[in-house]
């Protein structure tokens, strides 16, 4: 399976049966989506920068929420989370997607806005993969990243959501994520080719390029 970063939260996640896109954005958040087809659409909330479905191609199957879901292979599991850290009182909700791919678990946390309690980690159960933001302001910052990690303990994580040249919001850098977990500068890479017999060890952080 080969996961490329499009930019913001929305990933091309290419397995041998199908193609999904997570959280597609309008040309005018500053990165460039391509020319993109795909089987499986998946949105975590409906703001404009995550739910762009329009911009991708190949009549693909739409994702909105929470539920389970079987197409071309892919088992999605939709959690139900919240926006913020108020139970959705002043965001609103988010869905967190878990699809296994190949498998592979991966774990898409959309706009979440608080720590998973112990009963979505549960939920959750074995994450290989983790797909999170980062970025704080509208959702989870730096630290409270890295305390979901330290509940899910995935072999792999891709940092999301957050500040770039190339981005006209308002997010904290990747940076103080990485400080956060006790590294220094991360060199990107274009993707993260992963397989069942490829995963880390342990946890370790891989940021991609857009």
């Amino acid at each position: 399976m080969d996961i490329t970063w499009l930019g913001h939260s929305c990933f091309r996640i290419k397995g041998n049966q199908a193609v999904i896109i997570t959280d597609p954005f309008p040309p005018d958040l500053g990165y460039s989506l391509g020319k993109q087809t795909a089987n499986i659409v998946t949105v975590s909330h409906q703001h404009p920068s995550h739910s762009y479905v329009q911009g991708i191609g190949g009549e693909p199957r739409l994702i909105t929420g929470p539920g389970e879901y079987e197409i071309s292979n892919v088992l999605i599991i939709g959690i139900a989370t919240f926006h913020d850290s108020v139970k959705g009182q002043s965001r609103g909700k988010n869905t967190a997607y878990l699809m296994e791919i190949d498998g592979v678990a991966v774990c898409h946390l959309g706009d979440i806005g608080h720590v998973l309690n112990d009963e979505q980690v549960e939920e959750m159960g074995n994450v290989d993969v983790l797909l999170l933001p980062v970025g704080g302001v509208n959702t989870i910052n730096a630290a409270m990243a890295a305390e979901v990690i330290r509940k899910l303990e995935p072999k792999a994580v891709i940092p999301m959501h957050y500040k770039t040249p190339a981005l006209d919001r308002e997010l904290d850098p990747v940076e103080d994520f990485l400080k956060e977990m006790g590294m220094g500068q991360v060199e990107p890479r274009p993707k993260l080719s992963v397989s069942k017999s490829n995963l880390p060890i342990s946890t370790q952080v891989f940021v991609l390029s857009y």
